[in-house]
């Protein structure tokens, strides 16, 4: 993604929306590795931040409220990418990661959008 980015932020605007976490710790099908379900917006964030830190991405995130209204708004958990047209319309709806998780597969519609 991180390279993705750094070859198309001049024709588009990249952004990764953190939801809640798909896995917690202390989830209904808990990973250990995986930081517990944030309750606080800033909960979200620390986590988000050390995502970040982590992956050594320079894509902007964002993060979803505590309510997942992003996440309910896109059908976004686990994780999916998206194409907002110019006219604010959805482009390209990916399929539902991890599987259908696929930036590769994107770059041509990406190409296809902005014309270029």
């Amino acid at each position: 993604m991180e390279k993705w980015y750094q070859e198309s932020k001049d024709v588009a605007a990249f952004y990764i929306v953190y939801i809640r976490e798909a896995h917690p710790k202390d989830g209904k099908m808990p990973n250990p590795k995986n930081p517990a379900d944030p309750k606080t917006v800033e909960e979200r964030e620390t986590i988000a931040n050390d995502c970040i830190k982590s992956m050594k991405l320079t894509i902007p995130f964002l993060i979803d409220d505590m309510k997942d209204t992003a996440n309910k708004a896109y059908s976004a958990w686990p994780d999916r990418i998206y194409i907002v047209g110019k006219d604010g319309k959805i482009a390209y709806k990916g399929s539902p990661g991890p599987q259908g998780f696929k930036p590769n597969d994107v770059k041509e519609k990406l190409k296809e959008v902005v014309g270029k």
